[in-house]
């Protein structure tokens, strides 16, 4: 039987490059790999996959009111060995369970690469519904600045404070995520505080 998977990390753990590898060793093998993402996931282009290391491939984009496994049973069950999603954490729970499900009676595997937690330590609905359901779960981990395991997505505002509060979803890089592990996030936030 087939299994969806949830393979998930911190900003800059990889998640993204480690997705097109995946992509790429199945296409090596054969196989056809149905890509997608979604809709909010604009920083790259509507409808293309890019890691900070650069690599990058065209995937379907799937809006919050898609039935992915109607649009599976309609065009892609032919066509599809594997799916491969990205930036999971954005999906709905629904569409999480519609992964889930043609995971399980489509018998293709499912594996899904996002984050956990937001910037303020709280699951993502799509994440939430992931360690819920998937019959695996990885973790990708990546290194704080101190070298201990980062588990935080850290957000900075344009002038460089630490952000404690605000919307779940802001899209950025780099420039507006650092990952941190909690001791090194919560020294900022107690330094800050202090000011």
């Amino acid at each position: 039987m087939a299994k969806l998977y949830f393979k998930y990390g911190a900003m800059g753990s990889s998640k993204t490059a480690q997705a097109l590898i995946t992509r790429f060793n199945y296409i090596e093998m054969g196989m056809r790999v149905w890509l997608i993402k979604p809709s909010s996931d604009t920083r790259d282009g509507a409808d293309i996959i890019k890691s900070r290391i650069g690599l990058s491939a065209p995937a379907d984009v799937i809006r919050p009111k898609d039935d992915i496994q109607k649009i599976f049973s309609k065009a892609q069950a032919k066509n599809t060995d594997v799916i491969i999603a990205d930036e999971a954490q954005f999906f709905t729970p629904e569409q999480i369970d519609q992964l889930h499900e043609i995971a399980v009676w489509e018998d293709i595997p499912v594996l899904c690469f996002g984050l956990r937690t937001d910037f303020m330590l709280h699951l993502f609905p799509g994440s939430r519904r992931l360690l819920e359901l998937a019959e695996s779960i990885t973790e990708i981990k990546t290194i704080c600045q101190c070298g201990s395991k980062a588990t935080c997505n850290v957000r900075f505002s344009k002038d460089g404070k630490v952000e404690t509060e605000g919307e779940q979803v802001v899209l950025g890089g780099n420039e507006t995520y650092k990952a941190m592990c909690y001791k090194c996030m919560q020294t900022l936030i107690r330094k800050q505080n202090q000011k």
